[in-house]
This record gives structure tokens, C-alpha cells and sequence, in this order.
């Protein structure tokens, strides 16, 4: 049945009962629904690999199937950049690696061994690694399975507790995308990242709670929930870091932590933020790091006893231009040091990005290829936590 020819009416038929089963399927279930439509659709094996945390390898949903490195193969290639890849085996059928993507946030890719390929089944395949990317985003929010299969060791409770809160790590629409990193993957404390969408704003924010235990992670989960809950009910962005405040103050009054918190109107490109002492954040524009664009005086940590001067946190503005590229990044991505005692550095962060663009990477993939470079440089041992959270306006028709 591999290389035999399904009719458009059958094969409309096959992928409305793809659909369906899948929805009804449990996770565990899905890899045996998957193959049973590629069988009948004449596309042979099919295999669902999903990137681990560090996205260093990419790990197939089945047993039995070899991992796959995200720099050193056909698959990872894919990956890397959100497009298909082909080979030909010794026997000589077709393997094929399609990106799994839902929106701006890469899932892993969808293998698919086959006799034959013309355009009718590459626009299938494509359409079924679309839907399966939709698929796997809906079922992982309440299976273990998936966050089992994307890890490559323990994870430490409260870690575990602050990942919990964290969204997904790429999120887009055709303006702007918001993607984000952070280290070390299992041994988290008080780092996070948020961002969101309402109407025409985009919504980012990076954290650093104070330590890095289970009270620092705790301390950050309640400054995001603070976030989400005042972002919810429609405060803006002063009375939205107010909120955070005094949620901190009430309920964690031995905790703080630093953060800035964004608002991009993202038809225009005005940039609203505000600084909780915390690195300022950085602006890049034309292949170069504009020094200081984005540096105001810094307000208070979140949390500490004594309210900022006024009841209410400053919020900064400026206005964007197409192909801006907005950096948020905790301490410990500059402070890493090496063996002999060098810092990582503001100056090689920066320009990494900058080279990485210009090779024209992704923004999901440039920020995945610093962490790495990161964690080299401390070899692999982190003694802060990194994180990197990276906004990209580009309006239509730029």
C-alpha cells in the first residue's frame, strides 16, 4: 500500500478519521492511530520525535526508534529550520522529515518512510505534520507522557514546580514573535519567563526571584500569577506590576525578586516596560546593538517592605522599528564564567544574536544556539540560572 495512489475523495475521508481518532485517543494511543492512517494513506512508516528540554536531541514518541542529534542529522535539520528535508535509502525509498510547529513553537518533527512522493502526497504530509503539531500541543498540557519522553534525567522539585508555570517557549502571529530559553533545564530556582497575547498587545515579562530553592521558584510563581491574574482583568501595565508587588509583599514578605515587565502594541510598534531592578533591557536594530537605548533609571526589586517613591511603578516608552529585535535576560547570562575566570560578557551575548541573524537563523533557533553557547562556556555547569527572552516586531509587509 506504500506507493499505491489514494483518490482525493478518499483521501479527505482519511484525514477526517486521522482527526478524530487522534482526538479521542490518549497519548499513549497516538503513535498507533498516526501509523495506521499513514499505512492507509500510502505513506508507510510514520514516527513522531519531540525535542528534549535542551533541545539537543530529538526523541522519537515510540520505543525502538533511535534518538535523533538536532545538530548532527536529517531530522535535526528539519528542526533547526522549519523546513522539509529528504534522503534516499539504500533500498531506494524515500525518508522524509517535516517540522512539527504549532504557531512560532517547535514540537520536534514527524518522520515518514515511503516508496514514492509526488505533490498530491508531500501536501498531505504536510497537512497531517500540521495537525499532528496541533494534536501533541492539546494532549501534552495533560499528559505525563510527553514531559517523561522530553526529559533525559531527573528533574529537581522546584523546578519542576516553576516549569510548571512557564508557557510555551515561542509564541507568534505574522507581527511579531516572542521566544525565550532558559538554564539549567532540571536544576531551575527562581528564573521564569512569561508572555501572552490580548488583542493587539503582546505581553512579556522575565523574572529572577531571590535564591535558588524551593522558595525562590515559589517566590517567582506567585509574581506570575500575579502577572497573568492583573493582565486578565484588564490593569495596565503600572497597575499590572503594583499587583505583583503587593502580592509578593502579602504572601511571601521574606521573598523578592527582580523582573521587567513589556507591553508591545504590536500594530504600531510602541514599546511600554517597566524595570524592577533588573538588567535593562536591550534593543537591536540593523545588525546592531543600540547602546543604552533602553536603559532608565531601574525601580525597586518586586517585593521588598518599603513601596516605591508614589505608590506606583514608572512605565517607559518608545517606539519600534520593523525588524527591532527586544533581548530580556537574567544576570547569570552575562556573569557565566569560564575555568580561567571570564565572564561570558554583554558584548559577546549581543553579538552572537547579531551573527546568528544575519546567518539567517530563525528567532527560536538563534536564541537555542547562545544557551548552548552559554552552557559551553561554563561546560555545562551553570552557577546562576540564564534565561533569554527575545521579542521580534516585524509588521506585514516590511
Amino acid at each position: 500500500m506504500a506507493g499505491a495512489s489514494v483518490s482525493a475523495g478518499e483521501g479527505e475521508r482519511l484525514l477526517e478519521e486521522l482527526v478524530r481518532s487522534a482526538q479521542q485517543a490518549s497519548p499513549a494511543e497516538l503513535p498507533t492511530v498516526l501509523e495506521r492512517y499513514a499505512e492507509a494513506m500510502g505513506m508507510g512508516r510514520a514516527v513522531i520525535y519531540l525535542a528534549d528540554l535542551q533541545q539537543r536531541l530529538l526523541l522519537p514518541l515510540v520505543e525502538g526508534e533511535p534518538d535523533r542529534e538536532v545538530d548532527a542529522s536529517l531530522a535535526g535539520w528539519a528542526y533547526r529550520t522549519n523546513s522539509l528535508r529528504m534522503e534516499e535509502d539504500a533500498s531506494g525509498g524515500l525518508t522524509i522529515w517535516l517540522p512539527l510547529v504549532d504557531g512560532a513553537e517547535r514540537l520536534g518533527v514527524l518522520e515518514l518512510r515511503m516508496e514514492t512522493l509526488d505533490g498530491i502526497k508531500l501536501s498531505r504530509c504536510r497537512t497531517m505534520a500540521s495537525l499532528l503539531a496541533m494534536i501533541v500541543t492539546s494532549k501534552r498540557t495533560y499528559s505525563d507522557i510527553f514531559a517523561q519522553r522530553m526529559r533525559t534525567r531527573p528533574m529537581q522539585l522546584h523546578t519542576e514546580m516553576l516549569r510548571a508555570f512557564l508557557p510555551p517557549r515561542s509564541i507568534g502571529t505574522g507581527r511579531v514573535v516572542s521566544t525565550a530559553v532558559l538554564e539549567p533545564a532540571y536544576g531551575l530556582g527562581g528564573d521564569a519567563f512569561d508572555h501572552s497575547f490580548t488583542e493587539d498587545f503582546l505581553h512579556a515579562t522575565i523574572l529572577d526571584g531571590m535564591g535558588h530553592d524551593l522558595a525562590s521558584g515559589l517566590a517567582t510563581s506567585v509574581a506570575m500569577a500575579g502577572c497573568r491574574n492583573a493582565r486578565r482583568t484588564g490593569a495596565d501595565l503600572a497597575e499590572l506590576v503594583d499587583a505583583v508587588d503587593q502580592a509578593l509583599t502579602k504572601w511571601l514578605p521574606d521573598q523578592f525578586c527582580t523582573g521587567i515587565f513589556t507591553q508591545l502594541h504590536m500594530p504600531t510598534g510602541v514599546l511600554h516596560w517597566s524595570n524592577c531592578g533588573h538588567p535593562a533591557p536591550l534593543l537591536i536594530r540593523g545588525q546592531r546593538l543600540l547602546d543604552k537605548a533602553l536603559e532608565q533609571d531601574s525601580e525597586p526589586p518586586l517585593g521588598l517592605p518599603a513601596s516605591p517613591a508614589g505608590g506606583s511603578r514608572q512605565v517607559h516608552e518608545a517606539s519600534l522599528e520593523p525588524g527591532d529585535r527586544i533581548l530580556l535576560y537574567t544576570d547569570g547570562v552575562v556573569e557565566s564564567r569560564d575555568e580561567g575566570g571570564e565572564q561570558f560578557g554583554l558584548e559577546r551575548f549581543t553579538d552572537y544574536i547579531i551573527r546568528s541573524t544575519a546567518a539567517g537563523q530563525n528567532a527560536p533557533e538563534v536564541l537555542r544556539l547562545l544557551i548552548h553557547a552559554i552552557l559551553g562556556h561554563r561546560h555545562n555547569e551553570l552557577s546562576d540560572d540564564a534565561t533569554i527572552l527575545m521579542i521580534e516586531w516585524q509588521p506585514p509587509g516590511q
